[in-house]
């Protein structure tokens, strides 16, 4: 019915979702106006994949960024997608919760921005507006919690968002790349003591103030950090109220939404005048998206593509440490497994873990490809005493000790960092400086915890950049990635 009555600006379906194409052809059927559909799609589509968006952070050029915002815009425009939110313009300074270092392009607001104006060009070339989050950015204060839980604060002022955190934002907006904005659920305590940014006219105002006149929208309204304070009932009208002009409920009954935001409106707690500027920028955003293209996907963006995670590697080492180790050798590899693994990698895997990118078994298989004369030993997140014993014990008959980790990181899983118990077995090894190398994927910011390694190697959350680490360890490809963060402190 809203639909009918051209009463809904856009709609939601996630990327994935059983049935999505026809999903969206239908509501599009019904529509006679160019109807937006949003959706996430931080790590690519389809065959074309890079793990989380941090990789392009890694592989560290513009064509990189490019032709990642082509191609998976021109394959979501082809599901019937018109809006996607991304990139990611978070810049991370320290370790954080959900995942989001992954996430995030670096913390060079430079070179960020210069990734991100790529990249949306690839999504305007590829047919698909884009929406630049989580606005205002990752700032200084108490980030050590999830969104998705609590609400989260920050004491960042106004000056230091225009200075750092917006850089990128008002980058793409004088480049005329800056479709929307997506706001975020942390309060700003120095700017509105009040109201969560996304909640906040405040918050929203300073990049305003900037010129920026493209759409504003919340993130998912289904969060603890938003429901633990306000409840469901009145979240949908605080939003579009306090400057965004989508809300996104993420509840699962979409006409409690609809009658909750119409009940808002009819208490004479939503002005005309901000529900009438809210519906200008829908219906400009919906003219926008409707004169975009659809992409040509070509050889040239493939081959730019598959660099993305050819170039995902880096290696920090102290001096006179090179990035590989002999194939020779006999050396001990210890890979972390997730809980769910039995202690001995030789157990058949378990089907719902093997379709994650993190792929213990695969890895290996690899080294023992690569490394014909050593052993391969899994440990789990949360070992056993036995688990304890066997890895300390065993690796004595062995050269050095290789240890492999990664961490998967997301919403509701909290801080990220390892297990005390994995800690305190890597410590204990290294008291005899028994661990030559490390190779971890995912968060660098968790290896802050190991004791000092030698050789460190890093890669990106995706198997393509795990066998890509696992190829530089053993001298067959050179470590090509940029280091994202380089304020990470390894001991």
């Amino acid at each position: 019915g809203l639909v009918r009555e051209r009463a809904l600006g856009a709609f939601w379906v996630p990327i994935g979702y059983p049935d999505a194409k026809e999903i969206i052809a239908r509501v599009k059927d019904e529509a006679d106006y160019p109807i937006l559909a949003f959706a996430d799609c931080s790590s690519g589509y389809g065959k074309f994949k890079i793990g989380k968006a941090n990789a392009l952070g890694l592989a560290g050029t513009e064509e990189a960024a490019y032709s990642f915002g082509k191609i998976m815009g021109s394959q979501v425009r082809a599901l019937g997608y018109n809006v996607i939110c991304s990139p990611v313009l978070d810049m991370i300074n320290h370790n954080t919760p959900c995942s989001m270092s992954d996430r995030s392009l670096g913390n060079d607001k430079v070179e960020v921005a210069k990734l991100a104006c790529a990249m949306v060009r690839g999504m305007h070339d590829g047919g698909i507006l884009a929406v630049a989050k989580h606005y205002p950015g990752t700032a200084s204060g108490d980030y050590t919690m999830d969104s998705h839980m609590a609400e989260t604060y920050s004491e960042a002022s106004p000056e230091e968002l225009l200075e750092y955190n917006l850089y990128p934002y008002l980058e793409l907006m004088r480049n005329n790349l800056l479709d929307g904005i997506m706001t975020k659920h942390t309060r700003f305590v120095n700017i509105d003591n009040e109201h969560p940014a996304s909640f906040s006219s405040k918050v929203i105002g300073i990049i305003r103030d900037e010129g920026f006149d493209g759409f504003a929208m919340t993130d998912a309204l289904c969060m603890m950090g938003i429901l633990g304070k306000y409840g469901r009932s009145n979240t949908l009208g605080l939003a579009i109220k306090g400057g965004n002009d989508f809300s996104l409920p993420y509840f699962p009954d979409n006409d409690y939404s609809f009658e909750t935001l119409v009940e808002f409106y009819e208490a004479g707690k939503l002005p005309d005048e901000r529900l009438n500027e809210a519906a200008r920028r829908v219906l400009e955003a919906q003219h926008k998206a409707a004169m975009l293209p659809a992409g040509v996907i070509t050889p040239a963006d493939e081959d730019s593509f598959r660099q993305i995670n050819e170039r995902s590697v880096y290696s920090i080492s102290d001096e006179g440490v090179g990035t590989s180790i002999s194939r020779d050798g006999r050396h001990f590899f210890v890979v972390l497994t997730p809980q769910d693994y039995g202690d001995e990698l030789s157990v058949p895997a378990v089907d719902t873990i093997t379709v994650s990118w993190y792929k213990p078994y695969e890895i290996a298989e690899r080294l023992r490809e690569l490394f014909p004369n050593s052993r391969v030993d899994g440990l789990v997140e949360l070992p056993t005493r036995a688990d304890a014993t066997r890895v300390l014990e065993d690796n004595l008959d062995y050269e050095d000790v290789i240890f492999i980790s990664y961490f998967n990181g997301g919403p509701y899983i909290g801080r990220e960092h390892l297990t005390s118990r994995v800690l305190t077995i890597l410590d204990a090894m290294q008291r005899t400086n028994r661990i030559s190398t490390l190779v971890h994927l995912g968060n660098p910011y968790v290896a802050e915890d190991y004791p000092h390694i030698p050789r460190r190697l890093f890669g990106g959350c995706s198997f393509a950049s795990t066998m890509v680490a696992l190829d530089v360890l053993a001298g067959i490809k050179p470590a090509l990635g940029k280091q994202t963060y380089t304020n990470v402190k390894l001991q």
